[in-house]
């Protein structure tokens, strides 16, 4: 399990904030996304809001569905 620290860190607020705002610029409600993941609506609500830790393979299958490359959603300026 994830510690609380790390949800909490300004690197995984970053995260957060641009999983939203990918989500947004691709025009989909939080259950629409959820819809094309194969996820229910409170998965992605919890992921937004720090709730729920994305894991790796979980981020690429939210990249892709997207239409966003993984160094999108990075958090150090150095992999952007």
């Amino acid at each position: 399990m994830a510690s609380a620290k790390s949800l909490t860190s300004s690197r995984y607020r970053t995260l957060r904030l641009r999983l939203r705002q990918a989500r947004v610029e691709a025009g989909l409600t939080q259950t629409a996304l959820a819809h094309a993941l194969n996820r229910p609506q409170t998965w992605v609500s919890k992921c937004e809001l720090g709730e729920r830790r994305l894991d790796f393979i979980e981020l690429e299958d939210v990249a892709a569905t997207l239409n966003k490359p993984l160094t999108w959603f990075a958090t150090r300026s150095d992999l952007r």
